[in-house]
This record gives C-alpha cells, sequence and structure tokens, in this order.
C-alpha cells in the first residue's frame, strides 16, 4: 500500500469524548491489482488522530470506496497500521 494524498481538517470534539486536538485525515492510497483492498475506483482511510501533551494516536479508522463513500469490511494489517500512524504524525501540521 502506497499513500498517494492527503486531506487534513481540524474537528471540533463537542462531547468532549476524547483528551486533546482531533484531527480527521483522509489518506487516499494505491494497492497492486492482486491486493484484496483493489478495486478500480480506488479506496481511501479515513483517520481520526488524537494529540495530547503525551501521545499522537490513531483513534479510530475506516476504509471507504472512493466511488460510493460506503464503508470497507477490511481491516489493514499491522504494518498498514504502522504506515498510517507515521504518515498522520509526519503530516501533521
Amino acid at each position: 500500500m502506497i499513500i498517494t494524498d492527503h486531506t487534513l481538517e481540524k474537528t471540533d470534539d463537542p462531547f468532549g469524548i476524547l483528551e486533546g486536538s482531533r484531527y480527521e485525515y483522509h489518506l487516499f492510497a494505491a494497492v497492486e491489482e492482486e491486493d484484496e483492498l483493489y478495486s478500480p475506483e480506488g479506496f481511501y482511510i479515513r483517520v481520526l488522530y488524537v494529540v495530547t501533551e503525551s501521545e499522537h494516536k490513531i483513534a479510530s479508522l475506516f476504509l471507504h470506496n472512493r466511488a460510493d463513500d460506503t464503508v470497507l469490511d477490511f481491516e489493514l494489517e499491522d504494518d498498514e497500521v504502522k504506515l498510517v500512524r507515521e504518515y498522520c504524525a509526519a503530516h501533521l501540521k
């Protein structure tokens, strides 16, 4: 999996559920045709990323079909989650 582009938006937590600052990433990714995540339309990963004084972490992530925005019933492998975490940390403004 290769992350090709992203969008980033700082979001509010009106209910105060998560401590720290919240960010929502949309990570646009590409995979090889042999990968089970492959589709002609492509997919993106919606990541809720939380930053506190002591840590930066992924609170949640979901895979979405780019054609119709439906949530895909797939989970990322550990090395892919690590890639997403490192990407989010490196691209936080």
